[in-house]
């Protein structure tokens, strides 16, 4: 029984707590309940999640939680977890409410911004770009105020920022940095929105003049996806081969493959917590839709912090990484936010203490622990890799330019789940479904879908359906499908998965300039006949035979084409002609693209994708500019 557990005054908070939940007072929290609170907390999820949260709780299977199941969150760390809670739904300590800050939002409407994120991220970016010369102006900022709001305004930050997670994203040439004008800090805005967009960042909704105002939650949502993109970079086998340390009896090195960035870390941070003899966080795996809700509640009284840092930090062997002896003497501190100042204070020491207040620990704020624990394993995953014959190591290649390429499409679509795997994370085809939808393509969600959670008999057939599903839709579609089947889908078949991908892609694509041309149907032909015309009446020499075509290498066409668009936008001081070496072709590569994205285009294409003269790729950058050129006034 729970009520030994839980004092009076914890089960009155966690009664009020439930009560606030409970919008129809009838004794229960349904569905609907809980996803209005998770929305409320700043996590909205989809209804299949939160049905999954309502199975975990449920105890005796009625689809609803009593209070007396609603009692397991306080078995887990009640009176935290209460508190949580309760200032989620009061709006208070550190929740702001502001004026409707969006043109889709009504008169009136309010959106929250928690102070603990802007204190957080503010830390971040001073340190991460405090020998930046391009960044002194508005360095350092002041955590306690709204100076993050007006600092990012010029949209340089946002740059250095997008570079940081993803080096070499934004060629630093293309950025504007003296003598501002209200158009060039526009360009700036352009560039780290576009270039935010083709590492994956959903920014659907968020326009330049959004961050030029300083919107607080549009920046701070922003800045958060920009941020754990870098911050997860390395969390992924092929990039850190260690990782191998977490497999677990009977996996194989594919099964570790198709974890999120963030089941590895728990993974990790579990791995490290039972090398310490601590209580180990049950379930991570099973349980990863519920990571905002319940992620780091056994953090939250700092104690496994400290048995964590205590694994981690060095031990002497490398000479560049001296030992650090962590004191534990913060560890029997019966206070819950001096015993984690103890412990932020020993994660100091390892040069670690980013992201997290004392009162972020208490209160168990998911997305700020999420980044502190990241953080932690990008210093010090203190793995080694196994010397296991029986390991593929073969396996470990790494995505490809156009996987990544791919993946980060889609995810700049806002699809649920995210994609962190391209094949694995589409076998159940649901991603490709509401891929479908972004190219108007009806989808019959009721009837034909089937949704997680999955029954445990049947999974693969119900994954299955839906790949059939998709294939099925993709001739409705006129996808040239030959040889194509739901079970390659569901197989993870590389060649024929990107195969439906990459006609996905180019639909959404081409769906972009038949809306700009009044409906009418585009083809390559048509695409290519634009940019000669273009190019030829702004008085260019270059023009193009087909995307093919092997002069595109020089990216010479491409940066002609961008001031035919833009006259006067191009820097030729800078472009590289004559023989070119392909130092030189990548360097105006890398110039194009960026240059592209600066006037307002949004192109997911690599520089390395025009110097190879990767046709796929090369036809989306024309059709991109081709849709800009349209745009003009």
């Amino acid at each position: 029984k729970m009520s030994g557990k839980i004092s009076k005054e914890d089960m009155e908070e966690m009664r009020e707590v439930f009560g606030k939940i409970d919008l129809d007072n009838n004794g229960y929290i349904c569905d609907y309940e809980l996803s209005e609170l998770l929305k409320e907390a700043g996590h909205p999820v989809p209804g299949y999640m939160v049905r999954e949260i309502i199975q975990k709780l449920d105890r005796n299977m009625d689809n609803k939680i009593s209070f007396e199941e609603f009692l397991i969150i306080q078995e887990l760390r009640g009176s935290a977890i209460a508190k949580t809670f309760r200032k989620v739904l009061n709006r208070k300590e550190g929740i702001l409410a502001i004026g409707g800050t969006s043109e889709l939002s009504s008169e009136g409407t309010q959106h929250s911004f928690s102070e603990e994120e802007r204190y957080a991220f503010v830390n971040w970016i001073n340190i991460a770009l405090k020998d930046d010369p391009d960044c002194q102006h508005v360095l350092p900022m002041d955590p306690n105020t709204d100076s993050l709001f007006t600092s990012v305004g010029d949209g340089i930050v946002l740059c250095k920022m997008v570079n940081l997670s993803v080096p070499d994203t934004i060629d630093e040439r293309t950025i504007n940095k003296k003598k501002l004008t209200p158009f060039t800090i526009q360009e700036n805005l352009n560039l780290a929105l576009n270039s935010a967009s083709a590492i994956g960042c959903h920014v659907v909704n968020i326009g330049a003049l959004d961050l030029k105002e300083g919107k607080p939650h549009l920046v701070l949502g922003l800045l958060w996806q920009i941020i754990k993109i870098g911050l997860f970079a390395d969390i992924e086998l092929s990039r850190n081969e260690a990782l191998a340390a977490l497999l677990r009896d009977g996996e194989t090195l594919e099964d570790l493959m198709k974890l999120s960035p963030e089941e590895l870390l728990l993974r990790w941070a579990n791995f490290h917590l039972e090398n310490a003899g601590w209580k180990k966080i049950n379930n991570f795996s099973s349980d990863i839709k519920f990571i905002y809700l319940f992620i780091f509640i056994i953090f939250q009284d700092s104690r496994a912090y400290f048995h964590l840092l205590n694994q981690i930090s060095p031990k002497g062997t490398e000479e560049d990484h001296p030992r650090i002896d962590i004191n534990m003497a913060g560890f029997s501190e019966k206070d819950d936010l001096k015993r984690a100042e103890a412990m932020l204070q020993q994660a100091d020491r390892l040069g670690c203490r980013q992201f997290v207040t004392p009162a972020d620990v208490v209160s168990g704020n998911p997305k700020l622990n999420l980044a502190f624990v990241a953080n932690l394993f990008n210093k010090y995953p203190a793995l080694t890799k196994p010397e296991n014959e029986d390991i593929n190591w073969g396996l470990l290649e790494g995505e490809t330019r156009e996987e990544r390429t791919f993946r980060n499409w889609m995810n700049s679509l806002g699809v649920n789940p995210h994609v962190n795997h391209l094949y694995a994370d589409l076998q159940d085809a649901l991603v490709i479904l509401q891929l479908y939808e972004k190219i108007k393509i009806p989808v019959d969600w009721n009837n034909k879908v089937n949704k997680p959670p999955y029954p445990k008999l049947g999974t693969n057939m119900k994954k299955l359906e839906n790949c059939n599903y998709a294939v099925e839709l993709g001739k409705t579609a006129k996808f040239s499908l030959v040889g194509i089947g739901g079970q390659d889908l569901n197989d993870g078949n590389a060649t024929l998965t990107l195969a439906l991908v990459w006609q996905l892609m180019r639909r959404y694509t081409l769906n972009v300039l038949q809306e700009l041309g009044d409906g009418q149907k585009v083809n390559d032909e048509i695409i290519v006949n634009w940019v000669n015309k273009t190019l030829a009446e702004a008085g260019k020499s270059p023009k193009i035979s087909s995307f093919k075509d092997k002069e595109i290498s020089s990216s010479l066409a491409v940066l002609e084409l961008i001031d035919a668009i833009q006259p006067g936008s191009i820097n030729y001081e800078l472009i590289k002609t004559g023989c070119l070496s392909e130092e030189d072709k990548l360097e105006n590569a890398k110039y194009a693209i960026s240059m592209a994205r600066k006037i307002g285009t949004r192109v997911y294409a690599l520089p390395e994708d025009l110097v190879e003269v990767k046709p796929k790729m090369v036809m989306t950058v024309f059709a991109c500019l081709m849709g800009r050129g349209m745009k003009r006034v």
